[in-house]
């Protein structure tokens, strides 16, 4: 079964550019996307994602507020936060899980999903 991936970026070309990348491998499923952090919540009580790429920055609540409630709703779903911003190392206590810069290379991000994905079967731990 595919590994859920939801997408959170205001920015529907980020969002789209994601999905095209994510679509070339069958492990993986983008079950969902959201343009701001109260549309994240409702999605991931929706869908239930095993993985959230978040955004820092967003409308109505910002990436860490949102991840902390993630935390929250779904202890078990990762959060990758994808930005390009510098992140500050409170990123870790509010429950993210990694970190992306949005200028990395797509190897960067494909890498950082499987990492963390792995980390998550239970045969692996």
């Amino acid at each position: 079964m595919a590994s859920r991936i939801l997408l959170v970026d205001d920015h529907e070309i980020v969002r789209m550019g994601v999905r095209i990348l994510l679509a070339g491998n069958p492990e993986w499923e983008v079950c969902g996307e959201a343009a701001d952090g109260r549309q994240a919540l409702r999605e991931v009580v929706n869908l239930v994602p095993d993985v959230v790429i978040l955004d820092l920055s967003l409308p109505v609540m910002n990436g860490f507020e949102v991840a902390k409630e993630i935390r929250r709703i779904a202890p078990s779903t990762k959060i990758v936060l994808f930005s390009i911003h510098e992140v500050p190392a409170i990123a870790h206590h509010v429950g993210i899980d990694a970190f992306v810069a949005k200028s990395s290379g797509i190897e960067v991000l494909v890498t950082t999903l499987e990492r963390v994905l792995h980390r998550r079967r239970p045969a692996d731990s």
